[in-house]
């Protein structure tokens, strides 16, 4: 079988794993394939990835701030 990429349709599953496949199938005999299955929240690699470059950039941020800050405080001294 032949299948032609404009008839790929991404869908959603509700709570319960069930898609809707919409009237024009309604009493018609339908063969359906599952091509790929995307989580619906990150998996563990991509939030530890994501927690150490938002930590870096606090680390980065905090340091910024700590010279900005020793300036304002240095210049009300003089």
């Amino acid at each position: 079988m032949k299948v032609d990429a404009n008839d790929l349709r991404t869908n959603e599953t509700d709570d319960r794993g069930r898609i809707y496949l919409g009237t024009e199938y309604a009493n018609k005999r339908v063969t359906v394939a599952i091509v790929e299955i995307e989580p619906d929240r990150p998996d563990e690699d991509e939030l530890a990835a994501a927690y150490r470059e938002a930590s870096e950039s606090a680390e980065a941020l905090a340091e910024e701030w700590d010279e900005a800050s020793d300036e304002a405080w240095n210049g009300l001294d003089g």
